[in-house]
């Protein structure tokens, strides 16, 4: 990505899956900027507060959330056009595919459900940083 900075958004209300996500991508990417929030509309006043320049790569997203789920967090994030070459990647332990399909339908970039392993998690990491090189 040459000198700009690979930011990350990560949204989940569980504080332990967020910091295993921050250990996973760092275990990928040691000098990625990440931000978490602990809600939908966090993500919403995170992002609008950010310059142009300074919104993140790729905004990960889990499905099971207060106030918002993941599939209305896309909703709104896909109805501004600020956001929407933003790759938005679902990382859920909701699995069934009435959950992936409204998330694809909302415009999830790809929808994975949280590994049951640390080294599984590594790999799915490495995965969503891949969205973050194809802008």
């Amino acid at each position: 990505m040459g000198n700009k900075k690979m930011r990350i958004l990560i949204a989940d209300d569980d504080v332990d899956d967020l910091e295993l996500i921050e250990e996973a991508i760092h275990n990928t990417e040691p000098q990625a900027e990440l931000h978490k929030v602990t809600g939908g509309k966090a993500i919403m006043k995170y992002l609008n507060e950010q310059r142009d320049e300074d919104l993140p790569c790729l905004i990960i997203i889990d499905y099971n959330m207060p106030e918002m789920n993941g599939a209305q967090v896309l909703q709104q994030l896909n109805s501004k056009p600020r956001y929407q070459h933003i790759p938005k990647v679902m990382l859920s332990t909701s699995g069934g595919s009435l959950y992936k399909d409204e998330c694809k339908n909302n415009g999830a970039t790809a929808y994975f459900v949280k590994p049951n392993t640390l080294h599984e998690l590594d790999t799915v990491a490495r995965k969503m940083l891949n969205f973050c090189s194809f802008q």
